[in-house]
């Protein structure tokens, strides 16, 4: 499944503020209903598929950008993670049905962002203990202590008539025309207050409302702050999931371990991002024992 115009991202002229707005529409019911998740941890699953792609829409790599969660709480862990392509996936790990904010569900633990462009070049990683009660509030941490950069996240999922929609909408503070990064800056300070002050106006109904046009929200928020809306991208969903991958997988395994793995003569995985059941023939498979 493909959303074309699913991240817009967007400036305002002669102000520090850049921002993207991310509306998975029907990619956020594709990506959640597949899990077995309770209604609170469906929320956070799209909230984070949202961020996540949002935040790598604003950089330049080859690879995969991820956020991920661990923590003491029922949900002790949750991944998602979204190529250069646009390629996004996602999952949550979570005991019974657990309810709450992102806080509760997480518990104590810590946030890892990272920009993984392969063996061959270094991985980016910023990580912060978890703070706060909902996911933005935490991104909004990491930005602070690890970035040392301001921004404004607004994120907003649910489950609609239509199905799960999940949205985000970021901003980020820059520099300033000249160079200036804005601090001690009066003129940058008012220019961010007012878009994120603005920013905040934006309801829950309006961001998951998929007959209100991307670019129509973004022109409620800040048409008369200069707003300038640049081309859209992207997302699909990106299993990378294969039946000859975890074949490789498999072999990695004792014969031992093989033979305990078997039910009726076959082996089961299952990826944990896709939900989709993978069968082996045991006698098909051979174990790192049996292998030359």
């Amino acid at each position: 499944m493909v959303v074309p115009r699913a991240i817009l991202p967007f400036h305002l002229e002669g102000r520090p503020v850049r921002g993207r707005l991310v509306r998975l529409g029907g990619l956020a019911d594709s990506l959640i209903a597949r899990h077995e998740l309770s209604e609170d941890v469906s929320r956070l699953l799209g909230e984070s598929l949202a961020l996540t792609a949002g935040l790598a829409a604003a950089l330049k790599f080859r690879g995969s950008f991820s956020l991920q969660a661990k923590g003491d709480g029922p949900v002790p862990m949750l991944l998602t993670d979204c190529t250069d392509a646009g390629e996004i996936r996602g999952y949550a790990r979570s005991e019974g049905t657990p309810m709450g904010s992102a806080g509760a569900l997480l518990g104590k633990g810590y946030l890892a962002f990272t920009c993984d462009q392969g063996p061959e070049m270094d991985r980016y990683q910023g990580i912060v203990g978890i703070e706060g009660e909902t996911l933005a509030e935490m991104t909004d941490a990491y930005f602070r202590t690890s970035e040392q950069l301001q921004a404004f996240v607004r994120l907003a999922c649910r489950r609609t008539p239509e199905g799960w929609r999940a949205t985000a909408l970021i901003l980020e503070r820059v520099a300033a025309e000249g160079g200036i990064d804005g601090l001690g800056n009066e003129e940058a300070d008012d220019a961010w207050h007012t878009a994120t002050t603005l920013a905040a106006t934006v309801t829950e109904a309006e961001m998951l409302d998929d007959a209100l046009a991307p670019e129509q929200l973004l022109h409620r928020l800040f048409h008369l702050e200069g707003l300038l809306v640049d081309r859209p991208r992207a997302l699909s969903y990106g299993c990378r999931c294969s039946r000859a991958r975890l074949a490789g997988v498999l072999q990695g395994f004792p014969e031992s371990d093989l033979d305990e793995m078997a039910e009726h003569g076959q082996i089961t995985m299952t990826c944990e991002f896709c939900n989709l059941a993978f069968r082996f023939d045991r006698a098909e498979v051979k174990g790192a024992a049996g292998r030359a």
